[in-house]
């Protein structure tokens, strides 16, 4: 894992929130419009994305297709961190993890003899910009272990209700992609189940994708660490352990969708390099398939990155996509709204 922070001066810009703009508001008038005329999809403006999407699903339902699959087969599998949330400018768990490492340092002391949650601590930037996955790993081991799975929930519930995002100042979780959540409704109205496949961490999603995303905490997928049941008459509980269980990243989604899911999915939507795999294994399957990779490129309404990222970098899915006839999904010119 790469450098994960940015300047000082870009976590601190942008921290009060702009009136509503006139092309937002023209922006909300057309998806009403649009929900209006019966659009499934009012967010996205009209364009090939759009079209291959409702194409796509159109043929898989319809009984009378040759691309018809039944509904036991209509899986969709979705990434979380640049998918359907943004994440810069570093992925929204790290910024719990930091917040926590800082709530919970009167508690540990013995945390200034660490470098990296000393470097937290401190607010440290210079240090924090070296950290690799020896350090995150450090961080996640001190905030995300050592308590029962309630008591995470609660944590994260409660930061995910209070802490804003430096640049747009809103809560993390109204970070949520517009047209992505309206996707995964119009999928599950035709039948699909959606999952999230996802290198966050399982017990973080769960606490907040049923709520965003209409996606239980069953069909959520993503990295964990190992945990134990301690047995208790009155209560017996989860523990979490600091050991690394599974990193859900690359090769490992496929697999992980192989025991989580069980089934080869028919749609696949990433935006980054770590999705590849999971796009490769769901389009080479018999049938009628579908991937999609969301290119990040509206700087103006959210962030522009691909090949030179240090978060969701984009090489391979943008030199492969059009010959393994993957839909790259532009942010700017087929997101009629975002947040």
């Amino acid at each position: 894992m790469e450098v994960l922070f940015e300047s000082e001066s870009v976590m601190k810009a942008f921290r009060n929130v702009a009136t509503l703009s006139m092309t937002a508001c023209a922006a909300m008038l057309a998806a009403c419009q649009a929900t209006q005329a019966g659009d499934p999809l009012p967010s996205w403006n009209a364009g090939a994305s759009k079209s291959a999407i409702v194409d796509f699903v159109n043929r898989v339902t319809d009984e009378s297709s040759p691309d018809y699959r039944p509904a036991d087969d209509r899986v969709a599998v979705f990434d979380n961190d640049g998918t359907l949330w943004a994440e810069r400018p570093f992925y929204f768990q790290l910024a719990y993890a930091l917040d926590r490492v800082r709530a919970m340092a009167p508690e540990h002391p013995e945390w200034r003899s660490q470098d990296a949650l000393r470097a937290v601590m401190e607010d440290d930037q210079a240090a924090m910009a070296g950290f690799g996955l020896p350090q995150l790993m450090e961080i996640v081991a001190a905030t995300h272990s050592g308590m029962t799975t309630d008591e995470f929930h609660a944590a994260a519930r409660e930061w995910q209700e209070s802490a804003l995002h430096p640049r747009f100042n809103r809560r993390y979780t109204e970070l949520t992609y517009v047209p992505m959540v309206e996707l995964l409704q119009y999928l599950r109205d035709n039948g699909f189940q959606t999952w999230i496949v996802s290198g966050g961490g399982i017990e973080f999603l769960r606490v907040f994708a049923e709520e965003a995303y209409g996606i239980p905490p069953q069909q959520v997928v993503g990295s964990s660490t190992q945990a134990e049941y301690r047995s208790d008459p009155s209560a017996p509980v989860i523990v979490k352990r600091p050991e690394l269980g599974s990193v859900d990243d690359k090769a490992v989604k496929p697999v992980n969708i192989n025991l989580h899911i069980g089934r080869r999915p028919i749609l696949a939507f990433g935006n980054s390099d770590g999705d590849f795999e999971m796009l490769e294994y769901t389009t080479t399957g018999d049938g009628a398939r579908l991937g999609l990779i969301l290119h990040h490129d509206d700087a103006e309404r959210e962030y522009a990155y691909d090949r030179e990222s240090h978060i969701g970098r984009l090489v391979r899915g943008l030199d492969e996509a059009e010959e393994r006839g993957w839909i790259l999904v532009s942010m700017e010119r087929d997101f009629r709204t975002v947040f």
